[in-house]
C-alpha cells in the first residue's frame, strides 16, 4: 500500500486471511462507507452493512453481490439512538452469523464556531462518535473471546491527533477513540481479540471535508488529499497485522504529529502559516454558524 503509514505488528490476534470472516460496518451508506464495504467485501468478508438510510443499504448490498460478494446484509440502525445501539451486534449477528470483526465507521460532525453549537448537536457527535463504538464494542467483545477469534477497527481521523478548529467536538471524539484503541489493545494483549486504530486525513470527494469544500473550504497548498480507497485498503490491512494505528495520507506526516506533542506552540504557528488552523471556518461562515 502506497499511502497508509503505521507500523504493523503480527500477533494471535491477527487475522491473515479473511475469507469467511464475518463483519459489521456501521456508517456504511456514506462518505468512507462504501469503500471500506468493497474493500472487506473483495477480501472475501461477510458483511453486515449498517446505516441510517435502508435504501441506501439495499443499494449498496445489490453493487457488493453483484462484484461478487457473499450475501451482503443491510441492517439499519441510527446510532443517534441508543436502544438502536443495544440490538445492533445482536441483528448483526442474526444476519450473517457471530461476528470476527466489528469496524466503527459511523461518524457525525457539526461545523461551527464552539460558543454556536447547540446541546443538541454535542449530544448527536458524542452519541454516534464515541457511545456507539463503547456501547458495540462491549456488547461484541464478549461473543469474540468465547470463540477464541475477533478484530475491532475503530475509523478515526488525524483530527483526533491534531484538533481541528471549528470541528472541535468532532476532534475530541476522534480523540477519545484513540486513547479507547490503545486501552483495549493493552487489555487484550494477552487474549485472541485485536484492535486496531485507523486515522485519515483530509479525503477527497467524500465525507466531511467534501462537505466543507461545497462550504467553500479551499484546500491549502501544504494539505495533502488522500482517497476513500485508500482508508479501505488501510482497514484490511489493519485487520490482517493487527496494526496498532495507521495513518492514511499520502507523505510522511508522523513527523507534524511528534511537532504538535513535543513543541505545541510551534506546531500552532506553522498551522497558522500553512492555512490549516482555520481550515473549516468558510464552511462554518457559509452555515451561518460564526
Amino acid at each position: 500500500m502506497a499511502e497508509p503509514y503505521g507500523h504493523a505488528m503480527t500477533t494471535r490476534a491477527s487475522m491473515t486471511d479473511l475469507q469467511g470472516a464475518t463483519a459489521l460496518l456501521t456508517g456504511a451508506t456514506g462518505g468512507l462507507g462504501p469503500a471500506v464495504a468493497r474493500a472487506l467485501a473483495s477480501n472475501g468478508v461477510r458483511l453486515a452493512i449498517s446505516g441510517r438510510r435502508e435504501d441506501v443499504l439495499v443499494d449498496l448490498a445489490a453493487e457488493l453481490r453483484a462484484a461478487g460478494a457473499h450475501d451482503p446484509a443491510p441492517v439499519p440502525a441510527d446510532l443517534c439512538d441508543p436502544r438502536t445501539a443495544e440490538t445492533l451486534i445482536e441483528r448483526a449477528e442474526a444476519a450473517v452469523g457471530p461476528l470476527d470483526i466489528l469496524v466503527h465507521n459511523a461518524a457525525v460532525d457539526a461545523c461551527a464556531a464552539f460558543e454556536r453549537l447547540t446541546a443538541e448537536e454535542l449530544e448527536a457527535v458524542v452519541a454516534v462518535n464515541l457511545v456507539a463504538p463503547l456501547e458495540l464494542t462491549r456488547r461484541a467483545v464478549g461473543g469474540m473471546l468465547e470463540r477464541g477469534r475477533g478484530h475491532v477497527v475503530f475509523v478515526s481521523s488525524l483530527s483526533g491527533f491534531a484538533g481541528t478548529a471549528f470541528q472541535a467536538p468532532y476532534a475530541a471524539t476522534k480523540g477519545a477513540l484513540n486513547a479507547l484503541s490503545r486501552s483495549l489493545r493493552a487489555e487484550y494483549a494477552d487474549r485472541p481479540i485485536g484492535c486496531s486504530l485507523v486515522a485519515p486525513g483530509s479525503v477527497a470527494g467524500q465525507g466531511i471535508f467534501a462537505r466543507g469544500q461545497a462550504d467553500g473550504i479551499q484546500v491549502p497548498r501544504a494539505l495533502r488529499l488522500t482517497s476513500a480507497d485508500a482508508v479501505g485498503r488501510a482497514v484490511v490491512e489493519a485487520i490482517e497485522t493487527d496494526a496498532p494505528e495507521i495513518l492514511v495520507y499520502p507523505g510522511p506526516i508522523k513527523p507534524t504529529l511528534v511537532l504538535s506533542a513535543v513543541a505545541p506552540r510551534l506546531f500552532e504557528r506553522l498551522n497558522e502559516r500553512l492555512g490549516l488552523a482555520t481550515l473549516f471556518r468558510p464552511a462554518a461562515e457559509a452555515r451561518g454558524r460564526v
